[in-house]
């Protein structure tokens, strides 16, 4: 059985539509899903149990997605496992298309993840510049975080529930595998949503940065480690595509204000503060 753990935090306008997606043209028993309501002050858990007893819900006072995912481990029934986030969107064949390569033993494959579908329409103009840039950055395309999703067998979770409380912890979990253990899977998709607005986008590039400083930290090769964007990425993103000039300047412009904003959390050491997107949850 494929156990699917979904840690949500006031997540009512959203975990309905990802519960929904899950359940449809699945059968029973095919999928374990566990929603683990943490610090929750709205309806997610009412939403989330509504789905019927194919969803379990479990409750837990600590507004926490570390101390969700530990607890939705704890009550998960079976592998290979995958770790939802509340606001993405997937289908039960992408479930089945993610968890194919980790019931192979023979395939080494200990980590896959969805390839990515980011709906931009009708968000402001410098937010489409920016992930028409992103979208096609190696890191992004190869590693397996920014997806809302990551699922694991039996032996690639024992490898990444060894990883410390961080805030960036689908870039921690994608770079505890080497490349020919994770795989991005063709066949399944998620759908991302992404910002709408120039200001919710640079909230998100400020978790970001700092997220990553915070990863940098914990290895002893910061630059093995790190997703980060070179100046070569983006030259040869330019020469291959000139019509992508505009959309690296803002690409850049939203990096550095980004950056600059987070150098105060970082020398704070300040890796708790969640600066949240609301437009991305707007319906």
């Amino acid at each position: 059985m494929t156990s699917i753990v979904i840690p949500a935090h006031n997540e009512a306008q959203v975990i309905g539509r990802l519960l929904d997606s899950l359940l449809a043209d699945s059968i029973e028993d095919e999928t374990d899903i566990v929603v683990v309501c943490n610090g929750c002050t709205d309806d997610t858990a009412h939403i989330a149990a509504a789905r019927g007893p194919r969803v379990r819900v479990v409750e837990t006072p600590v507004p926490s997605k570390h101390a969700a995912l530990r607890t939705g481990d704890e009550h998960a029934r079976g592998f290979p496992r995958l770790y939802v986030d509340a606001d993405v969107v997937l289908g039960s064949g992408d479930v089945r298309a993610l968890a194919e390569p980790l019931n192979d033993d023979s395939s080494g494959v200990l980590a896959t993840a969805p390839e990515r579908r980011i709906p931009l329409a009708g968000c402001a103009w410098r937010v489409r510049a920016y992930y028409r840039v992103w979208q096609r950055l190696p890191a992004v395309r190869e590693g397996l975080f920014g997806r809302g999703v990551i699922a694991v067998s039996k032996a690639g979770h024992t490898r990444i529930a060894a990883l410390p409380p961080l805030m960036a912890d689908d870039l921690a979990a994608s770079l505890a595998f080497a490349p020919e253990e994770r795989r991005v899977v063709e066949a399944a998709r998620v759908v991302v949503q992404p910002p709408r607005t120039w200001p919710d986008l640079i909230k998100r590039r400020i978790r970001a940065a700092v997220s990553t400083a915070q990863v940098e930290q914990q290895h002893q090769s910061p630059q093995e480690a790190s997703a980060r964007t070179s100046k070569a990425d983006l030259i040869a993103l330019v020469r291959g595509e000139p019509k992508l000039v505009t959309s690296v300047v803002v690409f850049v412009a939203a990096a550095v204000v980004a950056r600059r904003r987070a150098e105060k959390a970082i020398r704070a050491q300040d890796f708790g503060t969640w600066l949240r997107d609301e437009s991305s949850r707007q319906n």
